[in-house]
């Protein structure tokens, strides 16, 4: 569905739509989209925010909620839970909201994504989930090392280390080194060899398959950040919209991917029981076992970089599309 301006406003009761972020460069190909529809849209900062629980109306017609996981190593901290409260204010008021309150939920909990693909009978690495490093023995019973610690909020590969023995484990939580990240939860988590060194990334939108992406890896890097991946798998230079400077030495480059049906069922069955519209999940073959593992759900998606040189499509004017559609068709925000 794509709708002109006027109509959108019409229909948005002309109020703007508002893009809440707090990194500054992965979002600028949403921007440019918008400006060249001319929609009407405002940046909302997480770092900086602030709400009255008593109003009855939104001066957003649309919120998009983009709140990245990690934005504690980019100082914002303090809008990780607020966005929790937020999204439940605006929940309440009728708002549509991309990526709203259950999705952003489970974005700041990998405890309950696992409990996610549980409950969905889906392979994922064999876990623990503790809140204290003097339970870090005990919680280890049963798992194969090597293992990875990581904090159950993270985001970007934020934290998490390998140990290749319980000792080295012990060791680090005598130390007082294991992080355990702002909610002082964290997870063992058995290290998965992946097959042929390389996983997938698969992206849906509105619940259901867009895209797939392969990632190659090099080494133990655990930032798989699609948006800054600067090669294809034949060695083409992507052109990006987000570069950190540190990116073209990552080594990773990616290339498209065809899961099997099953894993698209998959992806998607778990896109629309954590009600995220627009996200990302990554999975790999356990070269152990040749089983399945999913490891990461994430509802905040800056897709990759270089799209349509990588899997032959615009992403983001699907996004918009989606946006519109989901505008389109809310009910009426309370007034």
């Amino acid at each position: 569905m794509t709708l002109n301006a006027m109509t959108l406003n019409q229909v948005s009761g002309g109020k703007p739509w508002a893009i809440y972020h707090e990194h500054e460069h992965w979002f600028k190909p949403l921007f440019a989209e918008l400006d060249r529809r001319g929609i009407p849209w405002v940046r909302l900062d997480p770092r900086g925010h602030w709400f009255d629980p008593s109003e009855s109306s939104s001066p957003y017609g649309l919120v998009f909620n983009r709140m990245s996981p990690s934005a504690y190593l980019r100082g914002g901290v303090q809008g990780m839970f607020f966005t929790l409260d937020w999204l439940a204010h605006l929940q309440r008021l009728g708002v549509p909201v991309i990526n709203g309150l259950d999705a952003f939920t489970m974005e700041t909990s990998k405890s309950k994504q696992l409990t996610l693909l549980e409950e969905l009978g889906l392979g994922y690495p064999h876990s623990r989930v503790l809140n204290h490093a003097s339970q870090v023995a005990e919680a280890s019973g049963g798992l194969r090392f090597p293992v990875v610690f990581k904090a159950n909020i993270g985001g970007s590969g934020a934290g998490i280390v390998r140990y290749d023995s319980l000792q080295g484990l012990e060791r680090a939580a005598q130390q007082g080194s294991l992080d355990f990240g702002v909610d002082h939860t964290a997870l063992v988590q058995e290290y998965t060899p992946a097959r042929g060194s390389k996983i997938t990334r698969v992206e849906l939108l509105g619940g259901k398959f867009l895209y797939a992406i392969d990632v190659h890896l090099t080494g133990d890097t655990f930032n798989l950040c699609p948006a800054d991946i600067c090669q294809r798998s034949d060695g083409v230079e992507l052109q990006r919209a987000a570069c950190p400077i540190d990116a073209p030495k990552s080594g990773l480059k990616v290339q498209a991917a065809s899961p099997t049906s099953e894993v698209i069922r998959a992806c998607e069955a778990i896109m629309q029981r954590a009600k995220i519209d627009v996200g990302g999940i990554e999975y790999m073959v356990d070269d152990r076992d040749g089983r399945v593992v999913y490891y990461d759900i994430n509802a905040l998606s800056n897709f990759v970089a270089d799209a349509t040189n990588v899997v032959g499509l615009d992403p983001f004017a699907r996004l918009v599309d989606y946006m519109e559609m989901r505008v389109a068709t809310a009910p009426s925000a309370k007034a």
